[in-house]
């Protein structure tokens, strides 16, 4: 049995890889794998967001292997996850961050844009799970980001979500068929993170609809403390958590229709 000690939440010389690591989660994921010991491999289609990233993980005192990608591209997943191996060794953490969507009803998403967001949602986390599983080591962890629209509707994006939710039952499936070798496979959920990918968010991060808090919490989440929860998943002591999604949301799910007034009281 793991004794738990300060010690136990430290990465010291794993190696991680993070997608869309260019800005928002995926960059403040990045940079804390990195201060608490990993060395980190990055990712991001738009690469010229690559350097500051690569920099900050370097003055860490950590490597770091950076690549222009769009992890839709199976056969370029495959050569890059190879090229981290070959400069930073065997894969310990895999954060599947990349995804993003737009706005619409269903009735107006065309087959070819349904098919970007079900390549954008799900294909870029089964082709680094594809092509990374065989070069971890046992005992790694596997972390997806999903949303809290996994669990509830949502109108306008209809097709984000149904990928949110197979990814976490994708999520599920994959923490029996690794759990021989240890790999523990988890996602957390984020909620009202406003982030750079997401301009509308952080646009009202410090409006109130209707008088409403946006969260039971009384307020919006950063970027940050969603990373926290992926360290956390990353590290030993979470090292019988496996299969299961957290949500890093203020207490959304919890609320369900339940909205929290100025005043605190709750209206549905």
């Amino acid at each position: 049995m793991m004794a738990v000690t300060p010690q136990s939440i430290l990465l010291t010389d794993r190696v991680a890889v993070v997608t869309g690591a260019g800005q928002g989660i995926g960059e403040a994921t990045a940079l804390a794998l990195a201060r608490f010991g990993a060395d980190v491999a990055v990712c991001d289609m738009h690469g010229d967001r690559l350097p500051p990233v690569k920099a900050a993980i370097e003055e860490a005192g950590r490597r770091c292997h950076a690549t222009e990608l769009d992890v839709r591209d199976a056969s370029g997943v495959d050569q890059w996850l190879g090229d981290v191996v070959t400069e930073l060794g065997a894969i310990d953490v895999l954060v599947n961050n990349a995804g993003g969507g737009f706005h619409s009803l269903y009735s107006g998403v065309s087959p070819k844009g349904e098919s970007v967001l079900i390549a954008e949602n799900f294909s870029t986390v089964s082709n680094c799970v594809r092509y990374g599983t065989g070069r971890m080591n046992d005992g790694a962890s596997i972390i997806n980001v999903t949303s809290v629209e996994a669990y509830h509707a949502a109108p306008g994006f209809a097709v984000y979500a149904a990928m949110k939710a197979a990814v976490e039952q994708f999520t599920q499936s994959l923490a029996l068929e690794l759990g021989g070798r240890g790999i523990r496979v988890n996602c957390i959920a984020p909620d009202m993170t406003p982030t750079p990918g997401d301009r509308s968010l952080s646009e009202a991060s410090s409006a109130k609809i209707d008088g409403m808090e946006p969260t039971p919490l009384r307020r919006m989440g950063s970027t940050e403390e969603n990373a926290a929860v992926v360290v956390f998943l990353a590290s030993d002591m979470a090292s019988f958590v496996t299969g299961t999604s957290i949500p890093v949301d203020g207490g959304t799910i919890a609320a369900a229709a339940w909205k929290v007034r100025d005043d605190g009281t709750f209206a549905m």
